[in-house]
């Protein structure tokens, strides 16, 4: 007698942001999902040890430390006098458990399936599930949707040890704050951690071979948030790679290709993310992967080379972010279930949550002088508008980029406090392809921080040339 095997029209490999949109998706269209995850809760990295997280601590800090308000109460104000590693965890363990119960919720009343367990294709529409207790679940469906995220990135030349010498997952569950910090890799990740425990008043070293960070931020934006981390305490070391890690049990030594040595307490290991797919035996089914583990798709409609088989989120690449990670889960269940649907907007924010935020949307400065397109510039500084006198923010800054053949505005940058938040105007901005001229003619809330997109507006309109039916407005007027 043959084995009749649970079928399903869909099947979500992975619960982070774009494995729960792609299943929430398929719900509402009323297609029988089901979402395997191989943790021992829902979420995934984005909410376990990855965006949740982080961003949790990041606000945790700053409201421990006072650094909002240290420009009116002196550097040594503090809300809390002694922090220590359970404060951190208190707030994040019970933003976790939020996040979850929200998600189970989410998917309960979408009737979405859920198995907990490693995923392992069996064949080109077979998967075989299996448990932390040992049991094996196997089942078919008409198309799959690998989105699985990525993982630490641990070489065999970091001799991590789980308490002094960590790798970012390993960081969220330290015992006690060090005195110094170490950590290896500006990415985004790295970026993050350094400066939110430079903000602890923790002496940070941050280090990265390459002889910039962030390459994919406009390098004056860039420029500004260097100097204010290291006014923050950021000892920010480029262009030497890292010769040899050593565990001296009290302290870490870290020896520089530059022959510099640097000395802390604890170090974190933030030099990139494999992609998690090792074990879900793709060779099997013609999926292929890069050497990073990372998953090739059309950007169109994220199908693999397996036309029945998809793949989005970090686990595809660039940009990882878990913005687009939602918009790529929701395109890909619908083309999967033939089902119509908008198609992405072409400008989308990157968001960094560093002490400063970072946040950017459009084309950089390098970008367009590449494309060989003349524009302008218009700079705000947050201590000029009165929104930030009030809030004592003392730097910040809001850089647009305009046309000036069409006007259009082609790119914003924003380093400061809420830039994560302002950024959201210029990229609507953008996508409706509109022109400096919205910030000129509309009226802003005052006193706000959004204000300083008016004062770069005008920054830039009054560089630019007069626009001619300006001219023809003013001949008009001179007759009158």
């Amino acid at each position: 007698m043959t084995e009749t095997l649970p079928h399903y029209d869909l099947v979500v490999i992975g619960s982070g942001p774009s494995g729960r949109a792609a299943a929430i998706q398929a719900g509402k269209l009323k297609r029988r999902v089901l979402v395997v995850d191989r943790k021992d809760r829902l979420g995934g990295v984005s909410v376990h040890t990855g965006t949740i997280p982080s961003k949790t601590l990041r606000e945790t800090v700053l409201n421990l430390t006072g650094w909002r308000e240290r420009s009116f109460y002196g550097r040594s104000y503090r809300v809390k006098d002694a922090i220590v590693a359970e404060d951190l965890k208190a707030r994040l363990h019970k933003t976790l458990d939020y996040e979850v119960d929200v998600l189970e919720h989410q998917f309960n009343r979408n009737y979405v399936e859920t198995l907990l367990g490693l995923a392992r294709f069996e064949g080109p529409n077979e998967l075989c599930v299996s448990t932390e207790a040992g049991e094996a679940t196997r089942l078919t469906a008409d198309k799959f949707l690998i989105a699985t995220g990525t993982k630490t990135f641990r070489p065999d030349w970091v001799p991590f040890n789980g308490t002094t010498i960590l790798d970012s997952d390993e960081f969220l569950e330290i015992d006690h704050l060090p005195r110094s910090l170490t950590v290896i890799g500006a990415g985004v990740i790295g970026v993050e951690y350094a400066t939110m425990f430079a903000a602890l008043d923790i002496r940070v070293t941050l280090i990265e071979p390459r002889d910039s960070f962030l390459d994919f931020i406009d390098t004056g934006t860039i420029r500004e948030f260097a100097h204010h981390i290291a006014e923050n305490g950021v000892d920010l070391r480029l262009g030497s790679g890292v010769e040899k890690i050593e565990d001296g049990g009290t302290h870490v030594e870290v020896s520089l290709e530059n022959g510099r040595h640097v000395r802390s307490e604890m170090l974190l290991f933030a030099a990139g993310r494999m992609g998690a797919t090792q074990k879900l035996n793709l060779q099997s089914v013609g999926v292929e992967t890069d050497h990073r583990g990372r998953i090739e798709v059309d950007r169109a409609t994220y199908q693999t080379k397996v036309p029945h088989i998809y793949a989005t989120g970090d686990v595809i690449g660039h940009p990882s972010l878990a913005s687009t990670s939602l918009q790529q889960g929701r395109i890909a269940a619908c083309h999967a279930l033939d089902t119509p649907t908008l198609k992405e907007s072409p400008w989308f924010p990157y968001g960094i949550y560093s002490v400063p935020e970072i946040s950017t949307c459009g084309m950089s400065e390098e970008e367009l002088k590449e494309r060989d397109i003349a524009y302008e510039v218009g700079v705000a500084r947050f201590r000029e508008t009165s929104r930030g006198h009030i809030m004592g923010v003392e730097h910040g800054m809001l850089k647009m980029l305009v046309s000036l053949k069409t006007r259009r505005l082609l790119g914003v940058q924003i380093v400061g406090e809420g830039a994560t938040e302002l950024i959201h105007i210029g990229q609507a901005v953008m996508n409706l392809k509109g022109t400096v001229d919205y910030f000129i003619e509309n009226t802003f809330n005052y006193p706000t921080l959004a204000e300083a997109y008016k004062i770069a507006g005008l920054d830039a309109f009054n560089r630019m040339p007069i626009p001619q039916e300006f001219k023809v407005d003013a001949k008009k007027a001179k007759k009158k």
